[in-house]
């Protein structure tokens, strides 16, 4: 059973909500699949049932295709914010962790080609394993932020919140005109390019950073 956590284990006290998840905000990520980069961003949901422990391992589906790894920053909603502007976005932040989204890439790029929603491919139970939660004043600046990820030791994924396409703040206060997100729910704000297949066994390290340096790093494998 998943429950909001912070790096040092204490249980934060938020229920736990839905994710809002933004599509191609890198756009090294979208050439690399072929696709457009968006003018606005692109949203879909994971619903509370795809929340799971990031660690000490996660499983992927058996028999539905590929299955990738898409590194996300996670953002913490604390209060419940609806048609926010950009500057007070902060205040309803209550913490930043990692998560995958973890995309069933044969079956969404057939649902894409018939023009269907992704939601199968995406938001199946278990598709968000999410991470403990460092503090705002813990994680620092948004602008200067990012994370890695490597697998079985070697580098896959880096990305900086520089390089998305809106950013952190500008991401949450647009999410909150289209849906209000209430305490407990998670943003995820976009994957940088070198999303590939997991395979079961695949030993995976997260790592938050900010200017640079590690924040905080999670080690986990697949089931």
């Amino acid at each position: 059973m998943y429950q909001h956590t912070r790096i040092d284990g204490s249980v934060i006290d938020l229920p736990v909500g839905k994710a809002v998840c933004v599509g191609r905000n890198y756009a090294a990520h979208a050439r690399e699949l072929g696709n457009a980069v968006p003018d606005a961003p692109i949203l879909f949901l994971k619903p509370r049932t795809a929340i799971v422990p990031l660690s000490p391992s996660f499983a992927i589906p058996a028999g539905r295709g590929s299955c990738h790894h898409e590194t996300e920053i996670a953002v913490l909603i604390g209060h419940t914010a609806k048609g926010l502007t950009v500057e007070a976005v902060p205040g309803v932040i209550a913490g930043y962790g990692l998560a995958l989204d973890l995309t069933l890439r044969d079956l969404q790029n057939e649902l894409k080609k018939q023009g269907y929603p992704w939601e199968v491919a995406k938001a199946f139970d278990g598709a968000c394993p999410l991470s403990p939660f460092l503090s705002p004043e813990a994680f620092g600046a948004v602008e200067t932020a990012g994370l890695a990820l490597s697998v079985n030791g070697a580098p896959r994924q880096n990305g900086l919140t520089r390089d998305m396409m809106t950013g952190i703040y500008e991401l949450v206060a647009y999410i909150s005109h289209i849906f209000t997100l209430e305490p407990g729910d998670v943003v995820l704000t976009g994957t940088p390019e070198g999303v590939a297949a997991l395979a079961s066994g695949d030993v995976l390290e997260l790592t938050l950073l900010n200017r640079g340096q590690p924040l905080a790093v999670f080690s986990t494998r697949v089931a």
